[in-house]
């Protein structure tokens, strides 16, 4: 791919603002001193040559015509909701970001070095973009320890609500899902990718929402306890501040349409309610929750045996305990409520819409 001098690169810009970006420049040598900027993109997509941090990304939204764009990145996470422009009018985003190596499921492949940015929506329009480091003391990180209902998923038409969480936060507040398919309580504390690597990057004020309990099939209520509370003193002693967060309902419905049972509710053969204990750890160790399982549930239940299937992946793989980018969107603002229920954002970094 060709490189631009100057002139060519001013006249990228001028047709940028006035119809959206077009041209697809290669990446020029970056000055650490100045924002990296819209020189590094094509039509569809952007990639900044960065090392793994957290980045404060601002967008210029717009073109002659009317538009929607919106920015997904790494591994198919959603950092900006899809945003309309009527024509002629620019409007600005901003979102934080964070890049890391695996940028996917920590016991995932790497992946892509660098920031990668995808333009989507119905008629996506970016006039510019500026990529610099974000400053750490502005910053608040949200680390998510879970399973595959929570991480990054590689591949369609799978989604975690971790992956759609960011779309409803702001600038100042970065996302970084350490969720990993198959993951336990049990096993998330031995895996050396997984905790062991989470912890150390802790920091005073970060917060760290828990979601284990769909594979905890085999834990004992007495481990699954002690488990829960050494993740929640091991944020404490970094100076986090720790989230239990209960499991999403699997979609397994009763005769009368609830879903009172079991499989649906996440009791395991042994018993083990671990809702119930998530919510009693909660208390006892007076940490936040987000009862995700009671909210999922009203949920589920509202939209009933059809309506519900398009959450889950019920219709693509006759899966109800995945969701779909749709159900992990839906899934993801209900935990957007939890944290502003429980005072845990400010309401100025969170996305009402």
């Amino acid at each position: 791919m060709r490189r631009f001098n100057p002139v060519c690169v001013a006249a990228l810009v001028a047709v940028v603002l006035g119809t959206g970006l077009t041209t697809a420049p290669a990446a020029q040598a970056h000055d650490p001193r100045r924002p990296l900027g819209i020189e590094n993109c094509t039509a569809t997509a952007c990639h900044f040559d960065v090392p793994p941090g957290t980045y404060d990304v601002r967008v210029l939204l717009g073109g002659e015509g009317g538009s929607s764009t919106s920015i997904s990145g790494e591994t198919r996470r959603s950092l900006l909701p899809e945003t309309s422009v009527p024509a002629g009018e620019r409007v600005v985003r901003s979102f934080t970001v964070n890049v890391r190596t695996p940028e996917g499921e920590p016991t995932g492949p790497d992946g892509t070095p660098g920031l990668d940015l995808a333009l989507g929506g119905s008629a996506p329009a970016l006039a510019d973009i500026r990529v610099t480091p974000a400053p750490a003391r502005h910053v608040r990180q949200i680390f998510l320890v879970g399973d595959s209902t929570v991480c990054d998923q590689p591949g369609d038409p799978y989604s975690g609500w971790g992956q759609q969480l960011p779309q409803y936060l702001r600038k100042g507040v970065s996302v970084a899902n350490y969720a990993d398919s198959g993951e336990s309580t049990v096993t998330y504390l031995q895996n050396p990718q997984l905790w062991a690597t989470v912890q150390p990057l802790i920091r005073p004020g970060d917060l760290v929402l828990i979601q284990l309990a769909h594979n905890d099939k085999t834990t004992d209520e007495a481990t699954y306890r002690g488990n829960l509370e050494t993740l929640v003193a091991g944020v404490r002693e970094k100076g986090g501040r720790p989230v239990l967060v209960t499991p999403i309902v699997r979609r397994w419905f009763n005769s009368d349409g609830t879903l009172n049972n079991d499989t649906a509710l996440l009791v395991n053969g042994l018993g083990v309610d671990h809702p119930a204990v998530i919510r009693s750890v909660a208390a006892a160790e007076d940490v936040p929750l987000i009862d995700l399982t009671a909210r999922t549930k009203a949920l589920v239940e509202s939209l009933g045996v059809e309506g519900s299937k398009a959450i889950y992946l019920y219709n693509e793989k006759k899966d109800n305990t995945h969701t779909s980018v749709h159900g992990a969107t839906v899934y993801a603002g209900l935990v957007r409520d939890g944290l502003l229920a429980q005072h845990l954002v400010p309401r100025s970094q969170v996305r009402a819409d």
